[in-house]
């Protein structure tokens, strides 16, 4: 293996392990972590599935919890988030997530929304980059900002090449990741308990 390659995949390692450390972020306060959910060691190597407790997230607040040893984002998306998603439908690659990453895309979250109908507004998703695996950051204020489109309007940013992801972890077309984000199996065991890894048709 090359120096090169050696130093991608220490890069890519340290990203994801920061990034699955578990925590809620704000709108306001996107680079503030709080403790927040753990599965034992165990359960981790197995991959066992995960379950999370978001009632502390409050609208426009996410939630990282570590699964299968990635970082899964629980985003509560507000109202105003909701909204600007429908704006992007033409400037994502895969609007309605019909290519494949790493995971098989859920039939009940290939929606816009990418989302179960019971809870729309929450978004549950590996954050990943599907160009090198690096863990993307939030960028969820609208508007200019460095690295961004002047339109922008909320999402995520790769610092590693450049790619951008919408709301619903959307790729934006012309940009290194080729797929969006993958959605991984989850369930709802009441309105504020969910299952990741786990749905109605059993473990992924």
């Amino acid at each position: 293996m090359s120096n090169k390659k050696q130093v991608d995949s220490g890069r890519r390692g340290l990203l994801v392990a920061t990034c699955a450390a578990g925590g809620v972020v704000g709108v306001a306060t996107a680079g503030a972590l709080v403790s927040t959910f753990q599965p034992s060691e165990r359960a981790k190597a197995a991959g066992a599935p995960v379950e999370v407790d978001i009632s502390d997230v409050k609208p426009g607040e996410m939630k990282v919890v570590e699964w299968r040893g990635k970082p899964v984002w629980i985003l509560r998306r507000t109202p105003e988030m909701m909204a600007s998603i429908p704006k992007n439908d033409n400037l994502v690659a895969d609007p309605k997530s019909e290519k494949i990453y790493q995971i098989d895309m859920p039939e009940y979250a290939k929606n816009e929304f990418r989302s179960r109908a019971e809870h729309k507004e929450v978004l549950v998703t590996v954050g990943i980059c599907s160009h090198l695996g690096c863990s993307p950051s939030s960028r969820f204020a609208e508007g200019p900002q460095p690295n961004l489109p002047d339109d922008w309007h909320g999402g995520f940013l790769c610092p590693c090449h450049g790619s951008t992801f919408d709301l619903s972890a959307r790729v934006f077309k012309n940009k290194p990741a080729p797929t969006n984000m993958d959605i991984p199996p989850y369930m709802y065991l009441a309105d504020n308990k969910l299952v990741i890894g786990k749905d109605e048709k059993g473990e992924a």
